[in-house]
């Protein structure tokens, strides 16, 4: 099960200077008692698993749609996501990898939690913990089971290392049974995790959570 390694990473920019200057405005907001803290975490829960994630799941929906747009996507990540507008510094280099029947990719940053903000929203986390960071690369089986994957034997594992100048984004499986189905009724099914790959996308008429 080989894996995708590059430890040039240029950490300068991690956290940025909004990132820190959030942060502090978080923390005066919470001392002040203006903000409560459980609905803090609940308005950061929304924006890691429903609203960032979204426009991944729309790119996601209209690759399953449309061959010619895929093979854009696989091509040229950046560009292709561009189309849709989602651009910005963090999402500057992506490059998109395939989920078949042969290969599931898993995208893990070792060193820190480099992320494709503009299609996946803020990072979960557990992506940012060094347990997931350190087991991705050498115990994805353990991670994805930890996860409630479980692939076939003989299907290969590919672990890509997310640096401060390339990122990765999944594009998981269709499911069976989905040929009918509009983009958006497809893009219900792409979850958060399934566009990292410790998850896979949810079968038509499941129920859950990105």
């Amino acid at each position: 099960m080989p894996s995708e390694h590059s430890h040039d990473h240029d950490h300068s920019e991690v956290p940025s200077d909004l990132a820190l200057r959030v942060k502090a405005l978080e923390s005066l907001l919470v001392e002040k008692g203006l903000v409560d803290p459980a609905a803090l975490e609940i308005l950061i829960d929304t924006y890691e698993t429903k609203v960032g994630p979204r426009n991944g799941a729309k790119v996601v929906a209209h690759a399953w749609s449309d061959p010619d747009y895929k093979a854009r996507l696989l091509a040229d990540g950046s560009k292709a996501i561009a189309e849709f507008g989602f651009d910005g510094r963090q999402g500057k280099d992506i490059v998109v990898v395939e989920n078949t029947e042969q290969v599931h990719n898993m995208v893990v940053c070792t060193l820190c939690s480099c992320y494709p903000w503009p299609v996946l929203g803020l990072p979960p986390v557990w992506y940012k913990a060094s347990p997931y960071r350190a087991r991705a690369v050498r115990d994805p089986v353990g991670v994805l089971k930890d996860f409630g994957v479980t692939l076939p034997e003989d299907v290969e594992i590919r672990v890509w290392d997310s640096t401060a100048e390339l990122r990765y984004l999944v594009l998981p499986q269709r499911p069976a049974g989905t040929e009918g189905l509009s983009e958006a009724d497809l893009a219900e099914l792409v979850t958060r995790d399934s566009m990292i790959g410790t998850g896979l996308a949810k079968q038509p008429g499941a129920g859950g959570t990105p």
